[in-house]
């Protein structure tokens, strides 16, 4: 049963994949059907054989964290050590995703953290976050699961962003010193580890409106990054946002954002999808 759902999974994602973004993926990935079947037999075999993972591998799991490391195998396994480990570190922030919990469904309500409808024009999924939750009531923990549900549903719904990645836009616009305090180094350093090891490539990080009180937070944020994310990450104040959205088509961009694909209060009604698919995400 468990090898006819993964195969299932596997189909549906495949099937809605272009065949630009097959190409795409063969030519930047090294991805090809005779590798991507040995590799994910490969990897399936690997975690078989671990006794320090528990929970569901699907095979389209199995193929996001490939497709992360370009098919290289030893990367593979490391990304994957790497993730779980984390989960086993701060389990606070991967137990209980359940979109009904009253903790939860209050953040999804208000949009805290939305994907946009469509893809940019490299193909990549598009995160808005917006800091509009009152600290001394949210925890890091659900803020953290909040976003983890939304990449997993973004992705079922377009499991082309295994290919491309995703960019995080991060609006500021409302943060406060108490939002600033929850942000101590060992919540960053947890942070910068999900963006690293998830199963999934984040290709930039915009922060914007960001207020000065946040420099010495990004100070320390991006002294977790490799160099490689370091050069994706970039902080805005509300003098310069437009350098932050300008590269980004308007014809994805909500209406508050400057752009014309519905509203704020639209795709957070979207985002009531959560509630259907609570069973999806990553285990």
């Amino acid at each position: 049963m468990a090898s006819s759902c993964s195969h299932s999974v596997m189909d549906h994602a495949w099937k809605k994949l272009s065949n630009d973004d097959k190409l795409y993926a063969a030519s930047q990935l090294n991805e090809t059907d005779k590798n991507r079947e040995n590799s994910i037999a490969e990897i399936r075999r690997w975690i078989q054989e671990n006794d320090d993972f528990r929970g569901q591998f699907d095979d389209f799991l199995i193929l996001r964290f490939l497709r992360v490391c370009k098919f290289n195998l030893e990367k593979t396994k490391i990304r994957i050590q790497s993730y779980y480990k984390q989960r086993s570190d701060v389990p606070e922030w991967y137990m209980n995703k359940d979109p009904y919990l009253p903790e939860l469904q209050e953040l999804l309500d208000m949009g805290f953290c939305l994907p946009l409808r469509n893809p940019d024009d490299q193909g990549r999924l598009v995160i808005l976050v917006r800091i509009i939750y009152d600290p001394t009531r949210h925890e890091i923990s659900n803020l953290a699961k909040i976003f983890l549900m939304v990449l997993e549903t973004a992705i079922k719904h377009y499991p082309a962003a295994s290919i491309y990645g995703y960019t995080l836009f991060m609006d500021f616009a409302n943060t406060t010193i108490r939002h600033i305090a929850q942000y101590r180094p060992y919540i960053l350093k947890n942070s910068v580890r999900l963006w690293q090891n998830y199963p999934m490539s984040v290709k930039l990080i915009n922060i914007f409106n960001a207020p000065l009180i946040f420099e010495v937070t990004a100070m320390i944020l991006k002294s977790f990054m490799t160099e490689k994310l370091k050069n994706r990450f970039n902080v805005h104040s509300d003098s310069t946002v437009h350098n932050c959205l300008k590269d980004i088509p308007a014809n994805i961009l909500p209406v508050e954002c400057g752009g014309t694909d519905g509203t704020i209060q639209e795709l957070t009604g979207n985002c009531d999808k959560l509630e259907c698919n609570n069973s999806i995400y990553v285990k």
